[in-house]
């Protein structure tokens, strides 16, 4: 499974994504999406973090720990 977050600058709800990705085990790629504006050509966000799971833009903000557990089990 590829996780990749995208992120911006100073973006604190992309921390919090990244504590609770920690806490759940999970591995993932951080993107900043000022240095690679390609990831946002092809994933639309409008809001940061973005979630991406294998290619697919899950969540967009930061998700509920439950819902994410969910995608992960």
């Amino acid at each position: 499974m590829k996780v990749q977050v995208l992120t911006t600058p100073g973006c604190s709800n992309c921390i919090v994504l990244e504590k609770i990705l920690d806490q759940l085990g999970i591995i993932y790629d951080l993107i900043d999406v000022t240095e690679k504006p390609e990831y946002l050509e092809k994933y639309p966000i409008f809001t940061a973090p973005g979630l991406v799971i294998d290619g697919k833009l899950e969540f967009t903000g930061i998700p509920k720990k439950d819902d994410l557990k969910k995608k992960f089990s």
